[in-house]
């Protein structure tokens, strides 16, 4: 049973994305469903589902990507791990779509390996751990640069104006206990709408193994986010280095192109 869906507080500001159809969902689950059943139900005709299927249904040997591209089926398991892989699944199809093509392309190119490569290790963190982020320039450049002094200082007005989605399944579910160090690895969105649907419609376009694999993210605690945690609007909680670490050398953001 899926008790630890009766755990994810769905007024969090990070779930609001997925509040309405993820409450819905893991009522379903917690009434006796499993999470594929519940998560079947849920589709919604803006774009060609997967079909969520037991984990038991992924053949012995065989990648799970690669049964994905091949059976248009997703092996889900019970929990809140895979729960949020499927909530990614509803309101970002065309861009796990997406990454589950640059997976197998790369599959195809070197087989399994023991370790993944660049490309392969960039479209897993992606996938695990990555929030979209349309905001200003300043914004961006102040988060690439971990200049958190000006981007939760001078620059806080303009959060306002931006919009932080998380996507990473692994992230919402570690968030269902938040802590402080939580940090999500945020890729830029420059999309022409600000809709789930737009940025889905963008990322879909502009995802590439070359530039997972060159790693173009910035660093952000998310519990950081204005609104987003008590206490967050003093300054003595960004004092925290141990969380909001200064930018090393070897850390220079790749912006996408």
């Amino acid at each position: 049973m899926n008790h630890e869906l009766d755990l994810i507080d769905w007024s969090a500001p990070w779930l609001a994305p997925y509040a309405q159809p993820g409450q819905a969902v893991a009522q379903q689950v917690l009434a006796g469903q499993t999470n594929a059943e519940a998560l079947n139900a849920a589709w919604t005709p803006r774009a060609t589902p997967v079909h969520f299927v037991p984990q038991a249904d992924l053949p012995p040997g065989m990648a799970y990507e690669s049964y994905i591209f091949d059976s248009n089926c997703c092996p889900t398991r019970e929990g809140l791990h895979d729960f949020f892989n499927g909530m990614a699944w509803l309101l970002f199809p065309l861009t796990k779509r997406r990454l589950n093509h640059l997976h197998v392309a790369q599959i195809a190119q070197t087989g399994i390996q023991p370790v993944r490569g660049p490309a392969r290790d960039g479209l897993t963190l992606f996938d695990e751990n990555a929030a979209f982020l349309q905001c200003p320039d300043a914004l961006w450049d102040a988060l690439a640069a971990k200049d958190w002094s000006s981007l939760f200082g001078p620059l806080r007005p303009l959060w306002a104006q931006s919009q932080l989605v998380l996507f990473g399944h692994a992230l919402l579910e570690k968030l269902v206990h938040p802590r402080k160090p939580m940090t999500a690895h945020v890729y830029r969105v420059r999309s022409g709408g600000d809709s789930l649907a737009a940025i889905d419609a963008w990322m879909a376009e502009d995802l590439s193994a070359e530039k997972l694999a060159a790693k173009p993210f910035a660093h952000l605690p998310v519990l950081g986010v204005p609104h987003w945690w008590p206490g967050n609007d003093e300054p003595a909680f960004y004092a925290d280095s141990s969380v909001f670490r200064p930018l090393r050398r070897a850390e220079a953001v790749a912006t996408p192109a």
